[in-house]
């Protein structure tokens, strides 16, 4: 095996490359082109009203949380939705953690929030 001349090869098949690449004619992308490919903002859809109407609508987790714990309490909430972040120390910080990554658990807690507000009692008063 020729290990000089092998070396050579690559020496040569680099040297190639390079000048099939200085050759060739870079041509600058335009403002359309570039826009057809990364387009600089999305366009959001507008909430139908369907979704206007919905009583979750706009309203943030944070809240719906502080509304239960005010109105029921946390040992209510431990009893409805067995979760450890309800029963052990229960923070709103943990809870809301937690409620933020397990769709099921947050589902339990909006739908609880949903018997709060069929019951009567008003959403849009102040927490303390």
């Amino acid at each position: 095996m020729d290990t000089e001349n092998n070396y050579e090869n690559k020496l040569t098949d680099k040297l190639k490359r390079a000048d099939e690449f200085s050759d060739a004619v870079l041509k600058p992308k335009t403002n359309e082109e570039q826009n057809e490919e990364k387009p600089a903002k999305k366009i959001k859809r507008q909430a139908t009203e369907e979704q206007l109407n919905h009583p979750l609508h706009g309203v943030k987790l944070a809240h719906i949380l502080a509304r239960l714990v005010e109105h029921y309490g946390w040992p209510y909430l431990a009893k409805r939705v067995n979760i450890r972040c309800f029963m052990y120390n229960p923070t709103m910080k943990s809870s809301l953690g937690f409620l933020r990554k397990m769709t099921w658990a947050r589902e339990h807690v909006e739908d609880i929030y949903m018997d709060m507000l069929e019951k009567g009692v008003d959403p849009k008063r102040q927490v303390k």
